[in-house]
């Protein structure tokens, strides 16, 4: 289960110079905590910067403002112990599944024989089901295996954290089905550490404990950070009979159909917000026959 904090976003802002036109803010003031075990998702339209903030976090990127810390410690460049599953699987294509992987381990154990690299590879190549496919080129694979093999390669470095930028978005509704399931199952098992980019508002219901929304970039911050209330057990084809699950889902939507947009109007408005404590949202069951949910002044539910 979640516990102690792990990171720490403090304030980040990436901005951008635009010749003649001063500069071109992507987000800031963006502040955001991660506990140990916890798996977060960032919803938000393209252009609001979640890439640039999984960068920021992976040491590949670095901010315009603000400071991120992990495990105690500004980060000031990558690390092993936060480890990336890109979109794209970014193999090796001249090294066969159990290259790519144990390629991975002999650099975070230099001083390891080959036979314990190989040996820890293929712990993990097991674990995401390609032992039979372990000595195959990226080319005789498919693109779910592909993904697989990217996914063995990060788990391999018994990260403190995962970083997944839309891992899935390229692979069709079943395989990525599957791997939704493989990550669940691998993540919650471990208690790792997870934040993942997505738009689909489905994977972000079925994986995370909380999500982050992200409002229309520019200048986006994060509105809302909402609790998962589904169960930590849940399982993917119950999630729609589950008490909550259409609140949660219904609350994700509305805000990235509308309030992603109209976000900016709100603050113009002189609306009070603190972006140093977003509010935790707990979308609210309403079963039949209860009094109707409270609205705050908008005509929002509010969680009481």
């Amino acid at each position: 289960m979640p516990g102690k904090r792990l990171i720490s976003i403090e304030g980040i802002a990436k901005r951008y110079p635009r010749k003649g036109e001063g500069e071109l803010t992507i987000f800031e003031d963006l502040w955001l905590s991660i506990d140990r075990g916890e798996f977060v998702c960032i919803i938000g339209h393209s252009g609001c910067g979640k890439t640039t903030v999984l960068n920021i976090l992976a040491g590949l990127d670095t901010p315009s403002e603000g400071v991120v810390i992990v495990d105690g410690k500004e980060i000031s460049g990558p690390s092993l112990d936060r480890a990336v599953i890109f979109q794209g699987h970014a193999l090796l294509p001249w090294m066969s599944v159990l290259g790519n992987v144990a390629y991975a381990v002999a650099a975070r154990h230099r001083d390891w024989p080959k036979a314990k690299v190989r040996e820890h590879a293929m712990r993990f190549i097991d674990l995401v089901g390609l032992g039979p496919a372990a000595n195959r080129k990226p080319s005789e694979l498919s693109g779910g295996m592909k993904q697989r093999v990217g996914i063995a390669r990060a788990l391999s470095l018994e990260p403190k954290t995962l970083l997944m930028d839309e891992p899935f978005s390229a692979l069709d509704a079943l395989t990525r089905g599957t791997l939704q399931d493989e990550v669940r199952r691998i993540c919650v098992s471990s208690d790792q550490t997870v934040l993942m980019i997505t738009h689909d508002v489905d994977e972000a219901i079925y994986l995370a404990d909380k999500i982050v929304l992200m409002t229309n970039g520019p200048d986006a911050h994060v509105a809302e950070i909402v609790k998962n209330t589904l169960p930590r057990d849940r399982v993917r084809n119950d999630l729609h009979r589950m008490p909550g699950y259409y609140d949660l889902r219904n609350h994700l939507m509305d805000f990235l159909v509308t309030r992603s947009a109209t976000f900016k109007d709100e603050l113009a408005a002189g609306l009070p917000y603190d972006f140093r404590s977003p509010p935790v949202v707990v979308p609210i069951v309403t079963k039949e026959g209860a009094e109707p949910a409270p609205v705050d002044a908008k005509g929002d539910r509010v969680a009481s």
